[in-house]
């Protein structure tokens, strides 16, 4: 008999509000290098790989089951045949094969969906590259893993050394045809459904007795500051809009130990340091075209509730906002007015973190989530309800090389989800020493979204001039070279003001310009 495992609320939300302009999976775009004198054919390496490693992560062997006429939540079953030809594919680059044109096709890739029959994900091995490397890409859905699950799912297809570890086989079992029926599904709804209210009722009071708290001491607060109002939308931007299914995905990559180093010359965490280099460089962007909003723009902040050492594939996260001080032109005061926000916000979830529920009943989820999204899409609410401009996510990773099959992994570029009303992403992973940046967009927002990863690059040479002198242990460690592409004329000045370029026409009003 199949085992049946029941969706979270949070990781069935991602099927529910998933549509063909909004695919919702997650991946990562990496360059490989294979082992000095490899003549053999590294996609089925890989494919061989995986096939000994499928059953080290439950998200390569289960698929969806449905429920009946969609009354509640699906159910994630075994999948009996697992077509390795379908889920490991190959393709080429055109020549010359520079980074730029790997970044385009992942951008493609990313924004096609999963087939829900099948177990969800799929991995490209990826030649012509024109340094000789290897790309490869692989995307799962959101709806299985999040950032930490994510992390945890590469430590059971990779290697810390250039040959593969030995991983024990799987046990044999006699392939079964059983099928789920009717009653079957919606006796486990029902009780599944009574374990959630059980569970949601036990929060309620604690969680109330919070919320009620946590918003008296907000409104006190702001009474004696000219701060952002509780309840204000985000000011409007250009990533404020319904979007498409088309995609641009553009990388930076920055020295990790020199990043946590001129962080801390100004008393300032990594994740603070992140959020001043995307609002440095969304500041720039803006300016150029002359959109910048006389308000900061907002952040939505992805939050883990995962406990230490917990490796479920599931998803175990919410949802912070975090002001970027975007309207401050002194860089100092914009880091300050950062940590500031980012204290306040790990206030908040000091009070909230252990009491926000993972779960909720699901009778009736995938209706009233279906229906909510289609409406806020096909009526353009997203132009006008915007409650952040840009979501930003850091991810901590390895230190340590990564092999998959043989070849070493040289950066580890996440790519991520963009949604109606925010049209861009930029997911940092750290690896090896890196800060990789992942900027993924709706490429009718944001066309030029590489402008903005170049951006990112100029804020943190400014945040070199800024900090004081570093000790020698902080200095960068050497990055691995990327794939050719064409250089570009680098620009010294923190904050670049001209006319906007001829190239990005967008029909969304012009705010009022930052001071």
């Amino acid at each position: 008999m199949n085992k049946m495992q029941h969706l979270s609320a949070i990781d069935a939300a991602f099927l529910h509000l998933e549509t063909a302009e909004m695919p919702m999976h997650v991946g990562s775009l990496h360059r490989c290098r294979l082992p000095d004198g490899y003549d053999g054919n590294w996609h089925d390496d890989v494919k061989a790989h995986m096939a000994k490693r499928l059953h080290l992560a439950p998200v390569f062997t289960r698929k969806l089951a449905l429920m009946p006429f969609d009354l509640a939540n699906p159910v994630w079953i075994e999948a009996d045949d697992i077509d390795l030809d379908y889920h490991v594919r190959h393709t080429v680059l055109p020549r010359p094969g520079t980074q730029e044109q790997l970044e385009a096709l992942a951008a493609r890739l990313h924004s096609s969906l999963l087939d829900r029959s099948r177990p969800l994900w799929e991995i490209y091995v990826i030649d012509g590259l024109a340094d000789g490397t290897m790309g490869y890409y692989i995307k799962v859905h959101h709806a299985a893993i999040d950032g930490q699950a994510g992390v945890a799912l590469g430590n059971a297809m990779l290697d810390v050394t250039p040959v593969p570890r030995k991983v024990k086989a799987p046990r044999h079992r006699r392939p079964h045809a059983y099928q789920l029926g009717v009653a079957e599904l919606l006796g486990a709804a029902l009780s599944n459904t009574w374990h959630q209210l059980r569970m949601v009722g036990r929060l309620v009071m604690p969680l109330g007795k919070a919320l009620a708290g946590s918003v008296r001491k907000s409104w006190a607060e702001r009474a004696d500051s000219s701060g952002r109002s509780l309840f204000a939308l985000a000011p409007p931007t250009p990533f404020n809009v319904t979007i498409t299914n088309q995609r641009v995905f553009a990388t930076a990559s920055l020295p990790l130990a020199e990043a946590k180093a001129l962080g801390k010359a100004h008393g300032a965490s990594v994740n603070d340091t992140v959020l001043w280099l995307c609002s440095t460089a969304l500041r720039g962007y803006l300016k150029d075209s002359r959109e910048l909003p006389a308000a900061s723009l907002v952040a939505g902040v992805p939050v883990s509730l995962r406990d230490e050492g917990d490796t479920r594939m599931n998803n175990q996260v919410t949802m912070t906002f975090v002001e970027l001080g975007s309207q401050i032109a002194d860089p100092l005061e914009r880091l300050a007015a950062i940590k500031a926000a980012t204290a306040s916000m790990k206030s908040t979830m000091g009070v909230f973190g252990e009491l926000i529920p993972t779960d909720f009943p699901s009778i009736g989820a995938p209706w009233l989530l279906s229906g909510l999204v289609s409406l806020y899409g096909r009526t353009r609410l997203a132009d006008r309800i915007r409650v952040a401009n840009v979501t930003i996510s850091n991810v901590p990773g390895a230190q340590v090389p990564l092999y998959m099959a043989g070849a070493q992994m040289l950066d580890y570029c996440p790519v991520s989800i963009v949604i109606h009303g925010v049209a861009l992403n930029i997911t940092v992973q750290s690896y090896m020493g890196q800060l990789c940046f992942g900027l993924i967009a709706c490429r009718r927002a944001v066309p030029d979204v590489r402008d903005i990863a170049d951006g990112i690059t100029r804020a943190f040479d400014a945040m070199r001039r800024l900090a004081p002198a570093l000790p020698a242990e902080a200095a960068p460690a050497p990055l691995p070279a990327p794939a050719a592409k064409a250089p570009r004329k680098a620009r010294p000045k923190l904050e670049v003001v001209g006319k906007a370029p001829a190239r990005r026409r967008r029909a969304a009003r012009t705010p009022k310009a930052a001071a």
